[in-house]
């Protein structure tokens, strides 16, 4: 894997495309100009690199999702077990538990991502343990007073953890390699986590009571116990800084940061900039907040079925708490198999606005069926279709913006925001499916077709943007953002830059 080096000069690096993969340009506290170099990337050496990234990361990163999906999504099958019975809750004491949740969530992501950034990725073992700590803890709750306090520090846990993971593949991946990558572990781990929290939950109701550990107990306990195992082992595990981990060579940590530069502008050899307040204000911009607002719509679908998914199964016919929990287990199946192939497909054809109006498009016709009938088989089929659109979709969105946003603070912010923000989704979704409108949830089934349509005119709109925005920086009309520019200013124009190229 050698990387071959030649050294050059500011003028030499002028007369090169910008959008070269064959040069970086260093920050000039780093290092001379006259000292410049370039690292030519050998296509041989970037694949083994990229197929050794992969097995190295994205198994434990769809693990550490899995256990946070399945923390988070497990009082849904405790509620089916007798959970509200127990503390006595009655009204809309369950969806008051859900919205505090998802409160402490949305306000945790855009700081945690920050402190990411600053203290690297050892942060997310920390928020490991700590949302498995609290689960655990869920399971000695005798009020509904207490389940209340749980679910605000179980909020703030798991508020960083999908953005975190996000950040960190932002970190070793180019741009197009994304879609693949959180497809896989974000379109993957929240069906896996469905499907096998489902069987867990299954399982545990069927052992033997563990003292007070006894029927919904179980499954925050064993829930809980396995997800800080995890997290202790990744305090040995997570990876560093590109520049500077140690589950690279040498020689792969140099192809490691001259693939980041391949895909900047202006090159920086992998340097994070300051934080500063004008980043961070910047980092909402037109692809961020459609994206967010996407995101927002998904949650409104995803995450109420995934609270009540075990619910409405319920209402489809005489099942026992088991049947219902093995039921939710091929919904889950089936959305995991789209998931990949429709990211698959997005990064094969390096389009992410046409795999999304796909996925969306599945979640209109699901609530469509289920606002029509109320056939019970024909019901439980819209689900099948509305998990598995919303399952891709998520993922999807979050890659489209995080590939879109430059410098690092404004990915940093952006990988945060789209999903931090939009789980305000989250908390809509659980006044959505109110005891009240059960068994048919009319309510909840019509305003999710509504939104779902939304979501794809949005997608469809940015979309154009985006691409009348690349037009005119070929045309030049960008060109005047560099006029009197420092090479500190260059380098924080990041999404803004002339020659940056929009992903559609």
């Amino acid at each position: 894997m050698d990387l071959d080096k030649k050294p050059t000069n500011l003028a030499s690096l002028v007369e090169k495309t910008q959008g070269s993969a064959e040069f970086s340009l260093p920050s000039p506290s780093s290092v001379s100009v006259q000292s410049m170099e370039v690292y030519e990337i050998d296509p041989e050496a970037e694949r083994k690199l990229v197929r050794k990234l992969d097995w190295l990361l994205l198994p434990s990163f769809t693990l550490i999702y899995v256990c946070n999906f399945i923390d988070r999504t497990a009082i849904g099958n405790g509620r089916v077990a007798g959970l509200e019975k127990d503390l006595g809750m009655q009204g809309y004491d369950f969806n008051i538990a859900l919205t505090v949740f998802y409160i402490f969530y949305i306000v945790s992501d855009i700081p945690s991502n920050l402190v990411l950034k600053r203290y690297g990725s050892t942060w997310l073992a920390f928020l490991t343990i700590a949302f498995g700590v609290i689960a655990l803890g869920s399971a000695f709750v005798t009020s509904f007073n207490g389940l209340l306090i749980t679910r605000v520090f179980l909020g703030l846990a798991e508020g960083g953890t999908l953005p975190g993971l996000v950040y960190i593949l932002a970190r070793y991946y180019r741009r197009k390699e994304l879609v693949m990558r959180i497809g896989i572990f974000h379109g993957l781990a929240p069906s896996l986590a469905g499907a096998s929290g489902g069987l867990l939950a299954s399982g545990l109701l069927r052992l033997p009571d563990i003292g007070i550990i006894s029927r919904w107990r179980k499954i925050f306990f064993v829930e809980g116990i396995i997800t800080i195992i995890v997290g202790i082992v990744l305090l040995f595990t997570m990876p560093g800084e590109p520049s500077v981990t140690k589950m690279l060579t040498p020689e792969e940590r140099k192809l490691a940061v001259a693939r980041l530069d391949a895909d900047q502008a202006v090159k920086n050899q992998g340097r994070k900039e300051k934080t500063t307040w004008k980043l961070v204000l910047r980092s909402f911009n037109v692809t961020t907040t459609i994206c967010t607002i996407c995101f927002v719509i998904l949650n409104l679908s995803f995450q109420g079925l995934s609270i009540f998914l075990p619910t409405i199964i319920n209402t489809l016919g005489k099942f026992s708490t088991i049947e219902v929990q093995l039921r939710t287990v091929p919904v889950y199946t089936v959305s995991a198999f789209w998931a990949i192939a429709n990211a698959y497909a997005s990064f094969r054809y390096q389009n992410r606005y046409l795999a999304l109006i796909a996925s969306v498009m599945l979640m209109v016709i699901g609530y469509g069926m289920a606002v029509a009938t109320t056939n019970p088989y024909a019901r439980y089929a819209a689900c099948f279709l509305m998990v598995a659109g919303g399952a891709p979709s998520g993922p999807m969105y979050i890659t489209w913006g995080t590939e879109n946003a430059a410098p690092d603070t404004i990915r940093a912010v952006a990988s945060a925001a789209i999903p931090g923000i939009g789980a305000i989704g989250s908390v809509i979704s659980v006044w959505t499916y109110l005891p009240a409108d059960a068994p048919n949830y009319l309510k909840g089934n019509s305003i999710n077709l509504a939104t779902s349509v939304t979501a794809c005119v949005l997608t469809g709109g940015l979309a154009f943007y985006l691409n009348r925005e690349n037009k005119k920086r070929e045309r030049g009309e960008r060109d005047y953002r560099l006029d009197n520019k420092k090479l500190e200013e260059l380098e924080e124009l990041g999404c803004n830059h002339p020659e940056f190229k929009y992903q559609l």
